[in-house]
């Protein structure tokens, strides 16, 4: 390493090496390491956080081992308490003045409602930043199509904040099910019992709390008065910041059969709820989602399933709140965080499982950091949950519109069906573009 050659040089362009591999791969390829904590000063990432508390203070506590260099949140109350934390990070209040002032950060997480996730991430991607995004990676299905094309042009180092998709349970279910015990698999049944969604826009129009920069929080979200039922995640309810449940829950529970079976992009989408409210996501909803034949593998069809809709029986098999249940030629295996189970139990009493194929994780955010400095692929980089998040919007988008679309991904349309253009590519608020 010449005189000249920086930590940062070392950093970006051992990350770009590895990055353009990352694209491509959906499983980890190294051992386990030893822990971030003993990284030296000259080795830790420099971070930016776009988001300081709830579900970004998760990953504000998952990478304390690393240079918390910069805080970003529009609830000043959240502001200080995170610089309280790190009394030396710059403090915005604004997400883009913390990318203008990005010179020194080598990566930024982005923890925020959905509506803010595609330009905050697609901001630091373009400044060759390594990015850290909350699923569902975007709010809309153009915008999951944008960030993962961006992430592979600069060939920076992503990760999408799938957790679970790190646990040892998920990676045994996976090397079951691609070792064939159950045989080819042709149907999966996705459910989770959560419900947001219901209720109408607020009448009342309360004053802005002094804490709160509110139209900072809307950025590119239709204008509308301050209500207190929207923070701290209530909005998940409303169109215009969230999806309901699927778009919290189904990049969880729709990454095992997307993983497990190498799923990427639908033929086809079907919904059935209660009828569409133009404000709030329905409290229980139904998604019939159709794929491909891959290599040797069938055809699938995928039934998504949430809030008041979800099954209390799958395939004959009485089942618990959330779960997969795959079926195959040869029977059937449930599955959910933290257990699995194959059917029939009596034709696999003395099952054993099969030979370790998958590494366990060195943690998900971990892997986060090895790709950002050495340019190791992770497993949900974003061309991997790009996919996955376009098929999750493409539910709410089928519900919205109230007919079956077949799905064109080459051009991101729904043939024959232009009313679902304006929920493919949302419109923004003026004075923001993407």
């Amino acid at each position: 390493m010449t005189k000249n050659f920086t930590r940062r040089d070392f950093l970006k362009t051992s990350a770009a090496a590895g990055a353009a591999v990352g694209t491509a791969v959906t499983l980890g390829v190294w051992s386990e390491v030893p822990a971030a904590e003993s990284d030296s000063p000259s080795e830790k990432l420099n971070i930016g956080f776009v988001g300081t508390a709830n579900q970004a203070r998760f990953s504000i506590d998952n990478l304390r081992s690393q240079n918390i260099a910069a805080v970003c949140d529009i609830d000043d109350r959240y502001l200080q308490a995170a610089a309280g934390d790190f009394p030396k990070a710059a403090t915005y209040n604004d997400f883009r003045r913390l990318l203008d002032d990005s010179k020194s950060l080598d990566a930024v997480v982005v923890a925020t409602p959905d509506h803010i996730h595609a330009f905050a991430t697609a901001g630091a991607i373009r400044l060759g930043k390594h990015v850290y995004c909350e699923k569902p990676l975007t709010h809309s299905v153009s915008e999951a199509r944008l960030i993962a094309e961006l992430a592979a042009k600069h060939k920076v180092a992503t990760q999408m904040g799938t957790q679970i998709h790190a646990g040892d349970n998920y990676r045994q279910v996976v090397e079951i099910i691609q070792s064939g015990a159950i045989g080819k698999v042709n149907e999966v049944h996705v459910w989770v019992g959560k419900g947001w969604g219901g209720g109408d826009r607020p009448k009342e129009t309360p004053e802005v709390p002094p804490n709160i920069h509110w139209d900072l929080w809307l950025g590119p979200a239709p204008k509308r008065p301050y209500h207190p039922t929207y923070l701290p995640a209530n909005w998940r309810r409303w169109w215009d910041f969230g999806g309901g449940t699927i778009a919290d829950m189904a990049c969880h529970y729709s990454d095992l059969p997307f993983w497990a079976l190498k799923l990427n992009r639908p033929t086809s989408i079907e919904a059935e709820g209660p009828p569409v409210n133009p404000e709030t996501a329905p409290l229980g909803l139904t998604v019939h989602y159709e794929y491909p034949a891959r290599d040797d593998q069938p055809a699938v069809k995928l039934t998504w399933y949430d809030g008041d809709h979800i099954p209390s029986e799958v395939a004959g098999h009485k089942v618990p709140g959330a779960g997969v249940m795959f079926i195959g030629e040869r029977g059937e295996m449930f599955a959910d965080y933290g257990s699995w189970r194959l059917y029939p139990e009596a034709t696999f009493k003395d099952y054993q499982r099969p030979k370790e194929t998958i590494p366990r994780s060195i943690g998900h955010h971990n892997e986060w950091v090895k790709a950002c400095k050495e340019g190791t692929p992770t497993t949900c980089h974003f061309g991997y949950s790009g996919p996955l998040t376009e098929a999750v919007q493409l539910g709410n988008v089928a519900y919205r519109v109230g007919q079956r679309l077949e799905w064109d991904a080459e051009t991101l349309t729904a043939k024959g069906c232009p009313e679902a253009e304006q929920y493919i590519r949302r419109e923004y608020r003026k004075g923001w573009t993407l």
